[in-house]
């Protein structure tokens, strides 16, 4: 019966992961969320950044994006090295959690499985956020190759073209370096299953909720997109929209 139960919440675990993500992406393209207003954000930033001569501050911005990126990667780094040891401690850490209450101490197999996803999880976070550090690393030779404000070659079509494709990239490493960070967030549920099979069905359920209200409905959100530089940014995109389709 344990077996089956583990089993289920490692399949409620996946259907939370892989579902919220299919989700919160969907969803993103009817309302508003953290994702797509910062988006606007991302685009607004290198519209102004083509209108500045020293451009010094971008770059200290793009590089501090990518060391968070970096700190992170090399901490799943670290964590991998943690669990790899583990898997050669696996009775003693069987032993440990044994004298826990409430906790269920399954099999060999069955431990060393949840040693696995966990491992399996971590690499998926090392290879987000790895790639988020490229494409901010692409940013910044971007930003390097911008044309200046008195350079009046580019038409203003061919700037804001520019400022989108920027503003893409930077969008698309954002969304890798939240993926990666959402990661840690379900390797925390599947830690509550060392505890019991249930604590795992609950913590993914809770993982899920929280990354919910933080998406959609949180303090920051509201903050973000009631202000001045997004209302701006939503009318530019709008209107360039309407020039691109006409």
């Amino acid at each position: 019966m344990t077996h089956y139960l583990d089993l289920l919440a490692l399949l409620w675990f996946l259907v939370c992961w892989v579902g919220y993500t299919w989700y919160s992406r969907n969803r993103a393209k009817t309302r508003s969320c953290l994702s797509n207003t910062l988006d606007l954000y991302r685009e607004d930033w290198m519209r102004v950044m083509l209108k500045r001569e020293n451009r010094i501050s971008d770059t200290s911005a793009i590089g501090n994006l990518e060391r968070n990126g970096a700190f992170f990667a090399s901490s799943c780094l670290l964590i991998l090295a943690g669990i790899i040891t583990a898997l050669g401690y696996t009775s003693e850490a069987m032993e440990v959690f044994a004298t826990m209450p409430f906790s269920v101490v399954p099999t060999r197999e069955v431990w060393e499985l949840r040693l696995v996803v966990l491992l399996l999880v971590f690499v998926y976070a090392f290879f987000k956020f790895t790639w988020a550090m490229r494409m901010y690393n692409f940013v910044s030779v971007m930003i390097g190759s911008a044309p200046l404000p008195d350079d009046s070659k580019p038409s203003p079509a061919s700037r804001e073209a520019f400022a989108r494709n920027a503003g893409n990239i930077c969008n698309l490493a954002g969304d890798a370096f939240n993926l990666g960070l959402r990661s840690y967030y379900y390797a925390l549920a599947v830690v509550a299953s060392f505890i019991h099979p249930l604590a795992f069905l609950a913590a993914s359920t809770l993982v899920v909720i929280v990354l919910y209200r933080r998406e959609f409905h949180s303090d920051a959100l509201n903050a973000l997109r009631d202000g001045k530089v997004f209302e701006e940014s939503l009318q530019v995109r709008q209107s360039t929209d309407v020039k691109t389709k006409s």
